[in-house]
């Protein structure tokens, strides 16, 4: 299996993983052929990147730390808390906290599994998948971090929840008004349900706070910005990097790795930046890489302690015959990765 842009996509090819709606309901199921239509249509409802299958790759398996049924389940039940929300009717918080349970349970288990987001976006689950995103960094995070199960759960359904205030529509002259920031209708929203802890409002309200004060919407600073919120809004600058068009154009993990590292102690908690960046994998499996030697090849294995250092399968047709070799980048120390090819 092989990551690659859709541009690049073929009539004929396989579907490596399945794509997703918005309430978890499948769009196109791993496996399938794809046609020129397929190909087009995902194009028009806006995925850049998708997985494919090859015979040359066939045994690379994406690692999931949260399985497909837990994320479609959470996916679900965000869908019918934001159509409540949406539509100005009270929403189910105990459906919210049941969902959140299993997810909680598998990112505990897997926590030793570097973070690859490989879920295909589209502009109908984008929202959902983001928040799910976003809620898995900021577990393991909080777990490196020494957060208790209970600061754990707390947190997670903030991150669920941080973008809850984008539900609400306004106008462009609204926009300047920090009240109006997404940030602080969240937390409009949030603060009146007695069944959330204050807390859990106050990751949506804080989540664009930075630590040098200038972020929004009340330019809170440092120790001002609760450690919840913290931990969010570093899983929610990273996702965004990856998916988000504001920052001018999408990122790759390698670059938007080095873009955390230069927000840390800056916009971002520093101590937050270091437990996320031992948790993300630089180099996704499926990507394929330019080495230092000149030669192609896929990243087809992961360190944990090493995440810029992957392996690397490399496959070569020499006098007619497919050479395939192994680099692991963690034993050829002198071997580098120059790019990345989509």
């Amino acid at each position: 299996m092989r990551y690659v842009h859709i541009d690049n996509v073929e009539s004929g090819q396989y579907l490596g993983k399945t794509i997703f709606s918005a309430n978890g309901a499948v769009l196109l199921s791993e496996s399938v052929q794809l046609t020129v239509y397929m190909i087009t249509t995902l194009k028009r409802i806006g995925v850049t990147m998708v997985y494919v299958k090859d015979k040359q790759f066939e045994d690379i398996e994406i690692p999931e730390i949260i399985s497909e049924e837990t994320k479609r389940a959470v996916m679900q039940r965000m869908g019918e808390t934001f159509d409540s929300i949406r539509s100005g009717k009270d929403f189910n918080t105990k459906y919210l906290y049941q969902s959140v349970d299993p997810l909680l349970e598998e990112i505990m288990a897997n926590k030793e599994v570097l973070v690859q987001l490989s879920d295909i976006r589209t502009k109908d689950n984008d929202m959902y998948i983001h928040a799910v995103n976003v809620c898995m960094m900021s577990v393991l995070i909080g777990i490196n971090m020494g957060l208790s199960t209970v600061q754990l759960r707390e947190m997670a359904i903030g991150a669920l929840l941080h973008d809850v205030g984008k539900l609400e529509l306004i106008t462009e002259d609204e926009a300047a008004d920090p009240r109006k920031h997404h940030s602080w209708r969240g937390f409009e929203v949030l603060k009146h349900k007695r069944e959330l802890s204050l807390l859990i409002a106050h990751v949506a309200f804080q989540h664009h706070e930075t630590i040098d004060g200038e972020g929004m919407p009340r330019r809170l600073s440092g120790d001002e910005i609760h450690l919840y919120a913290k931990i969010v809004a570093v899983a929610n600058t990273y996702d965004n990097l990856l998916f988000d068009l504001t920052e001018g154009r999408r990122m790759l993990p390698h670059d938007a790795c080095e873009r955390m590292m230069a927000f840390a102690g800056k916009k971002l908690d520093h101590e937050a930046v270091v437990h996320f960046l031992r948790t993300v994998s630089v180099y996704p499996t499926g990507t394929s890489v330019r080495l230092s030697t000149k030669e192609t090849g896929v990243v087809v294995g992961q360190h944990r302690g090493l995440p810029g250092r992957p392996i690397v399968r490399v496959v070569k047709n020499v006098s007619d015959e497919l050479e395939v070799k192994e680099v692991d980048l963690a034993k050829h120390t002198t071997v580098f990765i120059e790019g990345v090819q989509m």
